[in-house]
């Protein structure tokens, strides 16, 4: 997405070929709105994590007031942990994949971000989808959306994890957080095979590395030791995965997952293989 500190007559004019143009189908042709949509595969939302919030500073850019048909927006300086919004949720997918966000970030279709107008850059939200109760967080990072009196635009996998993807819209509740959000689902117990086997905990897996490298140091700020990146190909795409190991033994498997949680906020996937 162009930064809004970039020129705005550019920017109107290209506005609906941006991030924060929100996704929406034509249910008379079934085409996404601009040629987006959702991509062929990807990672399995149950192994994506949470965002992770942690002190940030302003953005160098994407802050600055900005227009857009003939809107000004200002966005906040600042915001309380705890602010609330109710709204409708949309989401970009494919054709944003790589470009840039309103503060300069790549956009990853796969990672836990989102768009807001005026929300500053960068703001962590608890978002839930008030139609059936699933929550998320994200990291918002960009401008958006523009269309039909959205409130914030999802990635594609936050809108997968909330069960976004198939409706294109849905109302939400956004909340501004400043730390990790529990996790609410039961702990499962986990059977080993055999008292010598060996496995990993895998906490998260990412289309870019540097979102992958966050979150191994915020596991390794947490007290996860053991942490490894591996990189994968599945098809033409590369995922970097983040995995806690080798574990050996229930109890150290049950210690480790513990903490991965705490940070991750969901419960990680138990591999035998770097995979």
């Amino acid at each position: 997405m162009k930064s809004p500190g970039r020129s705005i007559a550019l920017y109107v004019l290209l506005v609906c070929l941006l991030p924060g143009c929100s996704f929406f189908e034509d249910k008379s042709s079934g085409a996404y709105f601009e040629d987006d949509g959702p991509p062929a595969g990807g990672p399995n939302p149950t192994s994506v994590a949470n965002a992770v919030p942690r002190p940030e500073p302003l953005s160098r850019i994407g802050n600055a007031p900005y227009e857009v048909y003939g809107v000004t927006y200002v966005p906040m300086r600042k915001v309380s942990v705890g602010h609330v919004e109710t709204g409708e949720a949309s989401w970009y997918g494919r054709k944003f994949d790589g470009r840039n966000t309103s503060n300069g970030d790549i956009y990853d279709m796969y990672g836990m971000t989102a768009a807001h107008k005026t929300l500053p850059l960068p703001t962590y939200l608890q978002v839930r989808n008030l139609a059936n109760g699933r929550e998320v967080v994200v990291r918002v990072n960009d401008r958006g959306p523009f269309l039909g009196g959205r409130i914030l635009d999802l990635s594609y996998m936050a809108a997968q994890k909330l069960g976004v993807v198939a409706t294109g819209t849905a109302k939400v509740r956004i909340e501004v957080i400043d730390g990790p959000v529990p996790a609410k689902t039961p702990v499962q117990s986990i059977t080993l095979d055999r008292p010598e086997a060996v496995f990993f905990l895998q906490a998260g897996s990412f289309r870019l590395a540097t979102n992958a490298h966050r979150l191994k140091a915020d596991l390794t700020g947490a007290g996860v030791t053991g942490i490894r990146v591996v990189t994968v190909q599945i098809g033409q795409n590369l995922y970097h995965r983040v995995q806690v190991g080798p574990i050996h033994g229930s109890a150290a498997v049950s210690t480790q997952r513990g903490l991965v949680i705490n940070v991750t906020g969901i419960e990680p996937k138990v591999v035998k293989e770097c995979c």
